[in-house]
């Protein structure tokens, strides 16, 4: 299975449990990974026949920058849904660090797959 992956996507939204987060923007970093088949892309050199992941990271920055959440986990599992139904991906891992969340960390966040 071939592999296409979209790394440090960072993104700006509102997201957190605690009543200041939800009146502050934060960033979040997105990881995802999309195993599809790319040996018609490969074999044509035709972008037609692609997975076009620049279209796939507009779409999870604009969602993720126009909605709210409180949960990382909320955020992975709906992201994942949107890949999911709008493009051609047998399966995906989605990886969500919030690196401002804990003050002695580099990050912490969530990692899902979906296939």
């Amino acid at each position: 299975m071939d592999k296409v992956y979209i790394s440090g996507l960072k993104v700006d939204t509102v997201i957190g449990v605690y009543e200041w987060e939800q009146n502050t923007v934060q960033m979040v970093v997105i990881d995802i990974e999309l195993f599809c088949d790319t040996a018609e892309a490969a074999k044509t050199d035709d972008v037609n026949y692609a997975l076009d992941y620049a279209e796939i990271a507009s779409e999870v920055t604009s969602f993720i920058s126009n909605n709210r959440f409180k949960l990382l986990e909320t955020l992975a599992a709906q992201t994942a849904d949107l890949i999911q139904a709008k493009f051609s991906v047998q399966r995906l891992k989605l990886q969500v660090a919030k690196p401002s969340a804990v003050a002695n960390a580099d990050s912490v966040g969530v990692s899902i797959e979906r296939g």
